[in-house]
């Protein structure tokens, strides 16, 4: 398998040999990690359950954790899952790596589509499965939205799109998810939809394809599914609690397949986690911090407020230019918007990740803004 170089490892090759302005510390903006403590409770929960590590985890997860995330699933998007149609995951990375394996691995000229710009585990996926790939292209000119092409679809086994969406913060509504929704139905192929972003948001609170599934007169979820983790929204990446959730006849085939895959999490991550998916006060506590960060960026370089994320997707005369140049003069470290796409339209964008408290996001905006139009 021949896999495209991850987009850090690009960047680290891309600013060697480069000098930093020592005038200046170090601001990293380039990963979607929040730079934000997590909170106590989450990290008591954990402790208090550490003598649980002598005992295996369910591949299925505990029944608290299920319970949790199905509970966060109904408060948030006012859909009732089975316990049937969700599956507690070890995050959403391994989930959205080992899933289009196991979906098309008996497909003799298996087809997988994606939003492009993506999130990288989508290509390796699809190389991984030996899948012919097509990109969903999110331009300037389409509202970053996801347009649908029969042409395309007809074709595909499996489609991943991903709203609110990283890196653009673009986000698709009710109506246009439920078109998604129909396409599928309509063409037979597998939907999913990343929804790890869908709790940071600054006002629109951005619709879960499980409800736009609903509104399509698809209560079971044939052929839909969606994917959410607890790390943007409680600051704790490192739980690496996810779940997929949707078409039950198809999780019901891959919970048999992740029993091999030997993915469990730890009972004291579930533990935590489960305390986690419960609780909604620090969620908007990070919320508003976020909100902030926006806003900051909104007077500093006159960016609009995106509905959703903590991304900036920000224009530029040439990202690869641009990078190098702030780090050199500025020491500001951010991602070029071709290391996270196919095809030439995002190179005249960068990523910024505004995961950082106020003071210092306000600082590297400063730094940023002699090189914004």
């Amino acid at each position: 398998m021949q896999f495209e170089t991850y987009p850090f490892e690009k960047l680290t090759n891309l600013l060697e040999g480069i000098t930093p302005n020592p005038e200046y510390d170090p601001i990293t903006l380039t990963i979607g990690e929040p730079q934000f403590a997590t909170p106590l409770f989450i990290q008591d929960a954990f402790t208090e359950s550490a003598h649980l590590l002598n005992k295996y985890p369910k591949t299925a997860g505990e029944a608290a954790l299920r319970n949790a995330q199905r509970e966060f699933v109904s408060y948030r998007f006012g859909v009732d899952l089975d316990d049937a149609q969700i599956i507690p995951t070890f995050g959403t990375r391994e989930v959205l790596f080992n899933f289009p394996q196991f979906l098309l691995a008996e497909k003799k000229e298996p087809v997988m589509a994606f939003t492009n710009p993506f999130y990288q585990i989508y290509e390796g996926a699809a190389i991984a499965s030996g899948a012919k790939i097509h990109h969903i292209n999110l331009t300037k000119a389409n509202g970053f939205k996801a347009q649908i092409d029969p042409d395309m679809l007809q074709e595909c086994d499996f489609v991943i799109i991903n709203f609110p969406n990283n890196p653009t913060s673009a986000s698709m509504d009710i109506d246009e998810l439920t078109q998604w929704v129909e396409a599928a139905l309509a063409y037979d192929f597998v939907l999913l939809n990343d929804e790890c972003y869908s709790e940071i948001y600054t006002g629109y609170k951005d619709p879960s394809l499980l409800e736009a599934s609903i509104k399509a007169g698809n209560p079971d979820f044939k052929n839909i599914l969606v994917v959410n983790s607890i790390s943007k929204r409680s600051s704790a990446p490192g739980l690496r609690s996810g779940f997929i959730a949707g078409d039950a006849d198809i999780l019901n085939a891959y919970m048999r397949y992740r029993t091999y895959v030997g993915c469990a999490s730890p009972l004291p991550l579930q533990a935590a986690a489960a305390a986690a998916w419960e609780d909604e006060g620090h969620v908007a506590f990070f919320r508003e911090l976020y909100a902030k960060n926006f806003q900051i960026a909104k007077e500093v370089l006159g960016t609009p407020i995106p509905k959703s994320t903590f991304y900036l997707w920000l224009e530029v005369e040439d990202d690869l230019a641009f990078t190098q140049t702030l780090y050199h003069e500025k020491n500001v470290k951010v991602l070029p918007g071709s290391f996270l796409s196919r095809g030439d339209f995002a190179e005249k964008y960068v990523r910024i990740a505004l995961v950082e408290d106020e003071i210092r996001t306000n600082e590297a905006m400063e730094r940023i803004k002699p090189y914004v139009k």
